[in-house]
């Protein structure tokens, strides 16, 4: 099998930080050490670089239907897009749309497989609960997926009533499965949106003035309540809210197994750009918040309250009536201009997956929020190691698989739409200045990003199927 040495970087994981080689065969890591040898294979210099973990990205939404359209990206584009940012991994989500959880499960893989180019899980969402779904539930690890999502919003569509969600984590707990919780309230959710449409409030900020904070905070709490009381583990994704991360902290404080998840989005933007003209571009659900959320939740990334960033990624064009080009077709999807008058329709959703490890390597390591080994802790081995990826993903040791990103922390680059590489026809993140972006991307030992230049190929990407077993870090 072919070898490939990388030679005198910079080596950083989730614990260390180095000067090394790291020696590749086929498609694992076979050695690290100094002075190695690659036996007559290739060898990359890596002198100057940061050598790290390809990227996991726990929370993504590829090929989705919505609001009359569907997510920009599908499981090709989004995973390229995902390569070209050094995310090696993604996690995309079933919807239980089918009658059975194996059926719905067996309609996503037939979706993803010809199409992958990047290494990728599933989680699926539970959005009903009956004795079917009961006995089903306990399968599901023989068909490789050990996470469920509920959620408390939605209600007709997704939501579980509490009670339901109660018993669905008895069933995970003794099978092994993690829950996954969206927190809003849906009924005063429901109630604002009526209010607002009535009194003619139909603009993008009502998007996120409808769904108060509040709710994600208190539903946070009823989630972690559940968990005390059914002593399943329970991840609370896309944490939007200052007060989740207090009410996260007053679980993991008494013991309980409890972890989160943020987005960049909440790290770095607020209602006010939804008051912007073209704010239908940063509505998503949950909203995004406050300056004081947004400081709140990264004392909770930097205070180890939260274990994970993902995404969310859920892109939609914002004008789908005029197409862009992509590998040199012209596309047009349609998009947020779905809801120019209305808020309630607006696809909510937002490009992500490729910006996520840039922005903030940026705006959290350089600035010193957070440090180079948080940085590789939240982005992929932790993520590695709640979904029982790891060390196979998520780490640089023997034995796993060569998913590895050549990190240039001097490259300079004006960001936005033209460098990000998703499919669609804008990007939140518009001519911010970055320092430090990947510059080669390995997939299990073969490279796909060389400096800009892409090199992968659908089909490439392979399922990771999990075994049973929560990881509470």
């Amino acid at each position: 099998m072919k070898k490939i040495l990388i030679k005198n970087g910079n080596i950083l994981t989730a614990s260390e930080n180095f000067t090394g080689d790291l020696l590749i065969e086929g498609e694992k890591i076979i050695a690290i050490g100094s002075d190695l040898s690659p036996e007559g294979g290739e060898i990359v210099d890596a002198s100057g670089l940061t050598v790290m973990p390809g990227g996991i990205d726990p929370h993504t939404h590829f090929d989705l239907p919505m609001a009359g359209t569907v997510s920009s990206d599908d499981h090709y584009t989004g995973h390229k897009a995902a390569a070209f940012g050094g995310t090696t991994t993604v996690m995309d989500f079933v919807p239980f749309d089918q009658p059975t959880l194996k059926e719905s499960i067996q309609v996503w893989r037939e979706k993803a497989d010809s199409k992958a180019a990047i290494d990728f899980s599933f989680h699926i969402n539970l959005s009903k609960w009956d004795d079917q779904v009961k006995t089903e539930l306990p399968l599901l690890a023989q068909w490789g997926i050990t996470s469920i999502k509920v959620f408390t919003a939605y209600n007709g569509r997704l939501r579980l009533q509490d009670g339901e969600i109660f018993a669905a984590m008895q069933v995970a707990k003794d099978a092994g499965l993690l829950t996954m919780l969206h927190a809003e309230n849906g009924d005063v959710i429901e109630i604002l949106i009526q209010e607002a449409l009535r009194g003619g409030k139909k603009s993008p900020e009502w998007h996120a003035l409808t769904r108060p904070a509040w709710g994600a905070v208190e539903s946070t709490l009823r989630g972690i309540a559940l968990a005390a009381q059914s002593g399943a583990p329970l991840y609370i994704v896309h944490m939007n809210a200052g007060g989740e991360v207090d009410q996260l902290q007053y679980g993991r404080e008494r013991g309980l197994p409890v972890m989160g998840e943020t987005c960049p989005q909440y790290l770095f933007f607020t209602v006010d750009h939804l008051r912007r003209k073209d704010g239908a571009k940063w509505v998503c659900s949950p909203p995004v918040r406050t300056v004081t959320d947004n400081e709140r939740l990264w004392q909770g990334l930097t205070q180890g309250i939260i274990q994970t960033i993902g995404t969310d990624h859920c892109p939609f064009f914002y004008d789908g009536t005029h197409p862009i080009q992509y590998e040199g077709k012209e596309i047009a999807i349609p998009g947020k201009e779905l809801g120019k008058d209305d808020f309630t329709k607006i696809p909510n959703g937002l490009p992500g997956v490729g910006d996520r490890l840039p922005v903030l390597w940026t705006y959290g390591v350089r600035s010193g929020r957070i440090t180079p080994n948080q940085f590789v802790a939240l982005t992929s081995t932790n993520p590695a190691k709640i979904f029982g990826l790891y060390p196979r993903k998520g780490a640089l040791v023997p034995g796993a698989d060569a998913d590895v990103v050549l990190w240039d922390m001097e490259r300079r680059i004006t960001y936005g739409v033209q460098v990000a590489q998703h499919r669609t026809d804008y990007n939140l993140y518009e001519g911010w200045e970055l320092v430090g972006f990947p510059i080669k991307v390995f997939l299990r030992g073969k490279l796909i990003v060389d400096d800009g230049k892409w090199l992968g190929k659908a089909g490439e990407g392979k399922f990771l199927p999990r075994q049973a077993g929560v990881n509470v870090i």
